[in-house]
């Protein structure tokens, strides 16, 4: 792998690690206007790796699902449940890359995806999962954040 494919896959890791951190210093709502609107840059790291793969047959499929992440996204900081789909599917979306990368098939025909480094699609794939999985743990308190109309609820007292 070139040091660049390496910083590029140390960057992501690190803004990856770093939303899970601010978490615990995020209100009720803040945390979930903040994993919505996060959604949208994790999608994006797509073009990032297209770009830097010189990559142009997929920049196409790539905007397009960046753009869809975006609705989830954007939806998803106020419905939960909008949070927890766009989430999963962008797992989904992960394990596509992942196969079509470096299982050696396409999964969609002739358009073809960006590369990936080897097993990243896999690691943002288990990413989404258990974020989706927390996301359904959290949508309760969600919802009664935003019934409450406080933006100052602690997560933690």
């Amino acid at each position: 792998m070139e040091p660049t494919s390496s910083a590029l896959g140390l960057i992501v890791i690190v803004v990856l690690y770093i939303a899970n951190l601010s978490k615990l210093i995020f209100t009720a709502k803040q945390e979930q206007i903040f994993f919505g609107l996060f959604l949208i840059p994790i999608a994006g790291f797509y073009l990032a790796f297209t770009a830097h793969f010189g990559e142009k047959d997929a920049w196409q499929l790539e905007a397009t699902a960046l753009a869809v992440f975006a609705v989830f996204g954007l939806v998803g900081v106020r419905v939960p449940f909008a949070l927890i789909v766009g989430y999963l599917l962008h797992g989904l979306w992960d394990a596509v890359h992942e196969f079509n990368a470096h299982a050696g098939g396409s999964l969609l025909g002739p358009r073809q995806t960006t590369s990936v480094p080897l097993a990243y699609g896999f690691f943002c794939a288990t990413y989404d999962v258990l974020m989706a999985a927390y996301f359904y743990t959290r949508q309760n308190d969600w919802q009664a954040a935003w019934s409450a109309g406080s933006a100052v609820t602690p997560l933690h007292n």
